[in-house]
């Protein structure tokens, strides 16, 4: 890893719950991961109203539209996949050496649920 990298334990795809600021309790799946800031965006949550100039070579109009911002990845916990309740992630190395995530309160893979879903 590189200096400044820390280790994200949520991933694109994730279905997590925010656990502080004004949007807590919401749920949502997570769009994108900042793993060197520290930051995650998820759908539907910490909504901005953005203030944006046409641009038609772009086709694209202006106005004020509703987005996402980012998220401190602190005030995200991913769900548990067996009792869809916030928990904490560790990793568990299999026998093949691979790494998986798994949930800490029901001891669930997080990896094999999510494929299963998408």
């Amino acid at each position: 890893m590189n200096k400044g990298t820390k280790r994200a334990k949520v991933k694109k795809g994730d279905q997590v719950v925010v656990i502080a600021g004004r949007d807590k309790s919401k749920r949502g799946r997570v769009l994108e991961v900042l793993p060197a800031v520290g930051k995650v965006k998820v759908e539907g949550v910490n909504i901005v109203k953005k203030h944006q100039k046409a641009n038609p070579a772009n086709n694209r109009g202006g106005g004020i539209i509703d987005k996402e911002a980012y998220l401190d990845i602190s005030n995200v916990q991913l769900i548990d996949p067996q009792s869809g309740k916030p928990t904490r992630v560790k990793y568990q190395v299999e026998s093949d050496g691979s790494k998986i995530r798994v949930a800490v309160g029901s001891g669930q893979s997080v990896e094999k649920t999510m494929m299963r879903k998408f």
